[in-house]
């Protein structure tokens, strides 16, 4: 695809907003409309976008469209996305993907129908410099194999920066901190470790007595012997995002995350490095970012995707549906959890 590609975004609250600027900065993307249900019906913009109140008709009245960025509630998003797809459209999609591991599945089938069209889904951790970094030197096998990981990502409350109430409705939602925040920590744990093959978790949701978790607990292992442990908290009273990562020869620790809240802290990747006599106190070495290009490279890696017909890197399906089928079995790995929401190792609900 050549030339300038039309933008259609789909939930233009604070994310579809952020997505905009992005888009519009770039030479090949402009975005010619939006719907929000937030929206005064149907119009255009001082600049002449035009905006709608629902994802089917802003499809149905934009034939021009090229793109579909899907920045909608978790029950929304699979349809959205299959209806890009179905439209004929390249799809960006929000995390999560759905509301369980069938909202997946069912994006997939459709994704298989059109292999011209290029689907990408918002892991956009991975694109922060220093899980970049950290990522580089680990695969160079500098510091040796991989041994544990122990990942911690909370925030106070599960509704934070003027975000909207359905995040605690199960119905909606379909999962709690976990589904909602923690999945980035799920993903890069398998960017890390890969695949996990056992799983032990507890989840619950006893201090905000909503019907999704407050806080869940997990400890896995790979086939290969890598343990990973991970926290994901809406009782973080002081928001934290950590990634420790031991190796046979030191270890590389992620801590803090630029974000548009700035509350995670300062963005740091320390790299310690074992000496032969260091008795327990290695020399470290940290690198503090200053500066977040995660949504710009995020963008512009799914635009070239298009535009130089190449498979997506990060964020595919396949990576989502198994990040997904990890967040589910940690659920499920909490019998009680399991049984109290009926829940199945492939995400359904009964």
């Amino acid at each position: 695809m050549s030339g300038r590609m039309n933008v259609g975004i789909a939930g233009y609250g604070i994310v579809g907003q952020r997505r905009r600027e992005v888009i519009d900065a770039r030479p090949n993307m402009r975005t010619i409309a939006v719907c929000d249900q937030t929206l005064p019906g149907e119009g255009a913009f001082d600049d002449g976008v035009r905006h709608y109140t629902t994802f089917e008709r802003m499809l149905e009245a934009e034939p021009e469209l090229d793109i579909l960025f899907v920045c909608l509630s978790n029950d929304v998003n699979p349809a959205a996305t299959i209806g890009g797809l179905e439209r004929g459209l390249h799809v960006f999609c929000e995390k999560p993907p759905g509301r369980d591991v069938a909202d997946i599945a069912r994006v997939i089938a459709v994704e298989k129908k059109h292999p011209g069209l290029r689907l990408q889904y918002g892991f956009n951790h991975r694109y922060h410099d220093s899980v970049r970094d950290a990522l580089k030197l680990v695969q160079s096998g500098e510091l040796g194999r991989v041994i544990n990981l122990r990942g911690i990502y909370g925030k106070s409350q599960l509704i934070t920066f003027n975000q909207t109430s359905w995040r605690t409705r199960r119905e909606l939602a379909g999962g709690g901190v976990l589904l909602d925040q923690g999945i980035h920590m799920v993903d890069l744990l398998r960017l890390f470790a890969g695949e996990f093959t056992q799983i032990y978790s507890v989840i619950g949701n006893d201090f905000w007595g909503h019907d999704v978790e407050d806080n869940a607990y997990a400890l896995m292992r790979t086939a290969d012997g890598i343990v990973a442990m991970i926290h994901s908290s809406a009782t973080q009273w002081r928001h934290r995002f950590n990634l420790e990562i031991t190796l046979a020869k030191g270890s590389v620790t992620l801590s803090g995350i630029l974000s548009g809240s700035k509350s995670y802290g300062a963005e740091t990747l320390t790299v310690a490095r074992v000496g032969d006599d260091d008795r327990g106190d290695p020399r470290e070495e940290t690198v503090r970012y200053n500066q977040d290009p995660s949504w710009s490279d995020e963008v512009a890696e799914f635009a070239a995707a298009i535009t130089e017909n190449r498979p997506i890197t990060n964020g595919s399906s396949d990576e989502a549906l198994k990040t997904m089928q990890l967040v589910f079995g940690i659920y499920c790995a909490d019998p009680v959890w399991r049984a109290k929401w009926g829940l199945s190792v492939s995400g359904d609900e009964s």
